[in-house]
């Protein structure tokens, strides 16, 4: 990124630009941050800290504190932290292209206090976006000589190709307020703030999801708690043009599924793998009401088979769960979720999909009723073929003159059944009867068969 003279500290447009941005959605962030969030190519933040410094000068951003972090090589660094002024938000508002009202306030209080929980939700939004890094170009010099060949270009050093992300950054927000009463701009007792909410109407896997960061401070009751506000919320209704609509419609895109829209749980702190599975799991069973469905059988039960059915995710928040870890190795699209309901760790698709509901189910029904009619057909086609066979081997009993069908036991062209039965007895000694003898439609021996 080149050097400007306009500027005291040689910011360029572009630079100060993508600090108004990132500041805009994220509230309060340190240089390093937002350098990863919106150049990670660069070597180090100082692009980033020039680009604070001129919007301070300009009355659009303030340093109110400083945050202390362990770098890679286990050294304690302090940096300050910064956030937008008033006619900053402003100016960001119109970057990235919203309304002022929603842009939320200045965060000062949070960055004065150190912005912990503000911090980690900046982390987390970095795992979302995986911005992939650009090399930077050199600043052009004055009287500095072309080389006489132009040199091999060498592979950028520190460039990491990352995984695939959800954004861009404009599709993102954070410190939203969903009002389980009141309003938006007056949101009554008991409303909470998504931590962050990704929406995007022309996204075809999550058009909307809402985001809460754990930092582990808060125990399980807590955070299953905020599962049952989102239900709360999501179940609100208002009168709109006549016809009732769910509250949440009237400002976010609907989800890619019927139901109510995905809410993930991102753990932060590093705690261990049974430590980590532990909180997840007391987590789920809190607000098992919440995400589990309901239950409709159809008493269908094949031999030794379950009865099957489908589960109504209509009044259920679809949760998922994952750590910071994994979403910053792996990304949003990598197999870093667990679905509570779900057995194993699935991408995003996967982990949105619910293979139990009714559409599932409509599917395995279908494949059932083809699969019977298919059975139906095959008895129908082998009862015609065994017809033909028997039509086309019959023949007339000598002695009654009926129509004989092939069977076993019997000759093929010999007499029919009851006639050979009247003739074993006869031979036996029995005194024929009226009753012991064959039918034989009024003849003697029988009827001549039909023409």
């Amino acid at each position: 990124m080149g050097g400007s003279k306009v500027r005291r500290y040689g910011s360029t447009g572009r630079t100060r630009t993508m600090c108004l941005a990132a500041l805009g959605v994220v509230k309060v962030a340190t240089p390093d941050q937002i350098r990863r969030l919106m150049c990670p190519g660069t070597k180090d933040a100082a692009t980033v800290r020039g680009g604070l410094k001129d919007l301070e000068a300009e009355k659009l951003a303030v340093s109110p504190g400083s945050a202390v972090r362990v770098n890679e090589a286990g050294v304690r660094v302090t940096e300050k932290l910064w956030t937008l002024t008033r006619a900053g938000l402003d100016a960001a508002a119109v970057i990235l292209d919203r309304p002022a009202r929603e842009m939320g306030g200045t965060a000062r209080a949070a960055a004065a206090s150190g912005a912990k929980h503000a911090r980690a939700v900046t982390d987390v939004l970095d795992a979302f976006l995986q911005t992939p890094p650009e090399p930077t170009q050199p600043v052009a010099r004055k009287h500095q000589f072309a080389p006489a060949a132009p040199p091999a270009a060498p592979a950028p050093e520190g460039l990491v190709e990352r995984p695939e992300g959800l954004g861009p950054l404009a599709s993102w927000s954070t410190e939203a307020v969903l009002p389980t009463g009141g309003t938006f701009l007056a949101p009554a007792r008991g409303s909470l703030r998504a931590d962050m909410v990704f929406a995007s109407p022309g996204h075809d896997l999550a058009p909307l999801m809402f985001v809460e960061v754990d930092n582990g401070t808060e125990g399980p009751p807590i955070v299953a708690d905020k599962i049952e506000r989102y239900v709360r919320f999501f179940a609100r209704r208002v009168t709109l043009a006549g016809r009732e609509v769910p509250l949440w419609r009237t400002v976010w895109p609907a989800p890619a599924r019927k139901g109510y829209p995905p809410v993930a749980l991102v753990f932060t702190k590093d705690v261990g793998t049974v430590a980590m599975r532990t909180r997840m799991h007391e987590v789920g069973q809190l607000a098992r009401g919440h995400w589990r469905g309901e239950w409709n059988g159809d008493g269908y039960a094949p031999e030794g088979q379950k009865p099957d059915g489908y589960r109504d995710y209509d009044r259920t928040v679809p949760l998922l769960a994952t750590t910071l870890r994994q979403l910053a190795a792996h990304g949003p699209h990598g197999p870093v979720w667990w679905r509570y309901g779900h057995s194993t760790w699935q991408s995003l698709e996967d982990a949105l999909d619910n293979p139990d509901d009714f559409r599932a189910y409509s599917v395995r029904d279908d494949a059932r009723r083809a699969a019977q009619e298919a059975e139906r057909e095959r008895a129908q086609r082998e009862q015609a073929e065994h017809r033909r066979r028997l039509e086309a081997g019959k023949w007339v009993c000598p002695t009654c003159e009926r129509y004989v069908y092939p069977e076993d036991g019997l000759t093929p062209g010999g007499e029919c059944r009851p006639c050979l039965n009247y003739r074993r007895r006869t031979a036996a000694g029995a005194v024929p009867g009226q009753a012991d003898q064959p039918q034989t439609g009024g003849r003697v021996f029988g009827r001549r068969p039909r023409a």
